[in-house]
């Protein structure tokens, strides 16, 4: 027999503007313990030295943690330029310098080949797998890491401050699985001056904005108290690039039994993903056909 988990059936979002040093995992571990749940996640991991919103998904919101990961997010980054590090980021070995410092007319004209739906290769040190293990250790016992390139769609790039010579600070609204480190890699390839990662926040991703999130100062001090549980944001926030449907209370209990169950159903059309709502709070997520939602999750709340 399986242990049982310990802990609060508490289900919901607590968004932590997270601070340079810990890893992603050490954040969640850090606020499951502050909120005593029994389950929780993460909607893209952010590198230790990076900054900014980290949603943290708790109880039943861990089901909508792919609609979170899927949806845009914007990051602020620092562009060291002269410089390329094995790591693509300023924790790296130096492996190759140049005096060749661009204007900055020719560092914007240098943006526009990553905007639209772009082919990168993700750092040699990150959690991507070939064959079965994480490129990062491979790269750290010495291996030659060859990793495919894959598709990214950068909404937005755009140059936002030229501290020095040797810094460029930018922004960028991205899809999915995008790597910035890579993105600084390649922009430093493309100006003929190489260039990594000096610094990097997440400012917001999907719904959830760092502005908004709590520090790991806070969360300490209000952990295991009705303060914290204040700062809990609903479910159904996760799910806000869906459409929402309304369920009968009938159809309500077919899909919390995986049954398809009526909907009221206004600007979704036949084979939409949306999800069901009963008074206000998630039923289920599924497919509209005719009338009826057929349930892929369905959320015990």
């Amino acid at each position: 027999m399986g242990r049982t988990r310990k802990g609060r059936d508490i289900s919901g979002w607590l968004v932590i503007d997270k601070p340079a040093g810990p890893t992603s995992t050490a954040v969640v571990n850090k606020v499951r313990w502050a909120m005593g749940a029994k389950k929780a996640g993460h909607a893209g991991t952010l590198d230790p030295d990076a900054t900014g919103v980290l949603a943290v998904a708790l109880g039943e919101a861990t089901k909508t943690v792919p609609y979170i990961t899927d949806a845009l997010k914007a990051y602020q980054f620092t562009v060291r330029l002269g410089q390329s590090t094995n790591t693509d980021d300023a924790e790296g070995e130096v492996l190759a310098t140049s005096d060749i410092r661009p204007t900055d007319d020719q560092i914007k004209d240098a943006l526009s080949p990553f905007v639209g739906d772009i082919m990168q290769i993700p750092p040699k040190f990150s959690a991507v797998k070939i064959d079965g293990q994480r490129a990062y250790k491979l790269a750290r016992d010495g291996e030659d890491v060859e990793i495919a390139a894959r598709p990214l769609w950068v909404e937005e790039l755009v140059m936002t401050d030229r501290p020095d010579p040797d810094h460029v600070t930018l922004e960028m609204i991205c899809g999915k699985g995008g790597y910035v480190r890579s993105i600084a890699r390649d922009l430093g390839e493309s100006l003929g001056c190489y260039g990594h990662v000096r610094e990097l926040r997440r400012i917001w991703s999907g719904p959830f904005e760092a502005a908004d999130g709590l520090s790991m100062e806070q969360v300490e001090a209000m952990a295991q108290s009705p303060d914290l549980d204040a700062h809990l944001r609903p479910v159904a926030e996760g799910l806000s690039d869906l459409p929402e449907v309304r369920a009968t209370p009938e159809g309500a209990t077919r899909m919390r039994n995986g049954n398809p169950g009526m909907v009221l159903a206004t600007d979704v059309e036949f084979g939409d993903e949306c999800w069901a709502s009963l008074d206000g709070i998630p039923v289920a997520v599924g497919r509209y056909k005719a009338g009826e939602l057929h349930p892929a999750r369905v959320f015990n709340l």
